[in-house]
């Protein structure tokens, strides 16, 4: 399935400009024949097996991790977040949440808790799999993310100037691409996040199996592939400055219906 996905796209990838707009519609199409077959469900699969697993030099399962609605409660969850967590003192994504749960909860060392948060051929990420098992469970909920306290509104505004922060080689920011309407990159058409329903459909798609990839990625893969594509330097991985951009991505996709993890090229 993958091969012929990949097939596909290299064939659309090589139409002229003016044939781009029923390329798009047919990678629609091929979307929605996969929909019912998500690769992703095997991730979802596997994040469930790992976040009830006994692991970790305390043995103990994920069961009790409190991921902002309570200890054990994931409905709802990651559409939830970030949010601010009193026990950390501190506003925190689901990424870094995770790794908090995985050092106070199992005994991980913040090195193990962290490692190998995406993908490579042969190295599968625990990560992305018990990612993925948690977004599934807001999937169909709204996104209600919280700035009443001090400190998440105090990341909203920080995430909202990394989005608009220029610099890097080409003097990019993350509105370079995503602060236009019509924007695309080849057949990739770029959101407006400022547009709120452009935000809400791209933001509430993430993770997602990536065709091209043979993978599920994050929300901080994601933003990483973006600083990288702009050639920035990229941010370290669960950093309170991801957490930031990611704050005002989510805030900007407030109301919109949880579907992930999704399907993109």
């Amino acid at each position: 399935m993958k091969r012929q996905a990949c097939l596909i796209l290299s064939a659309l990838a090589a139409l002229p400009a003016w044939a781009q707009t029923s390329a798009t519609d047919e990678i629609a199409k091929y979307r929605q024949m996969l929909a019912d077959g998500n690769p992703a469900e095997l991730w979802e699969m596997r994040g469930e097996e790992l976040w009830k697993k006994k692991a970790g030099p305390k043995q103990a399962s994920l069961e009790t991790c409190d991921m902002g609605q309570g200890p054990g409660v994931l409905k709802g969850a990651y559409a939830s977040l970030p949010r601010f967590f009193k026990d950390t003192g501190k506003v925190m994504d689901a990424e870094q949440r995770l790794a908090y749960c995985r050092m106070t909860i199992q005994g991980l060392t913040q090195a193990e808790a962290l490692a190998n948060p995406f993908a490579s051929p042969g190295k599968p990420s625990d990560i992305e799999a018990i990612m993925s098992y948690v977004a599934a469970e807001s999937r169909g909920m709204p996104m209600t993310v919280s700035t009443a306290h001090p400190l998440e509104k105090q990341a909203y505004e920080v995430g909202k100037k990394l989005f608009f922060y220029r610099g890097g080689a080409h003097d990019f920011a993350c509105a370079t691409c995503h602060g236009t309407d019509g924007q695309r990159i080849r057949l990739q058409e770029l959101p407006n996040i400022l547009n709120k329903a452009n935000a809400q459909a791209a933001y509430t798609t993430w993770p997602a199996y990536r065709v091209s990839q043979g993978e599920v990625r994050t929300m901080q893969h994601r933003l990483m592939d973006c600083f990288r594509q702009q050639r920035f330097p990229e941010p370290v991985y669960a950093s309170d400055a991801v957490t930031a951009l990611t704050m005002y991505l989510a805030k900007s996709a407030e109301g919109g219906k949880f579907d992930a993890p999704a399907l993109k090229r």
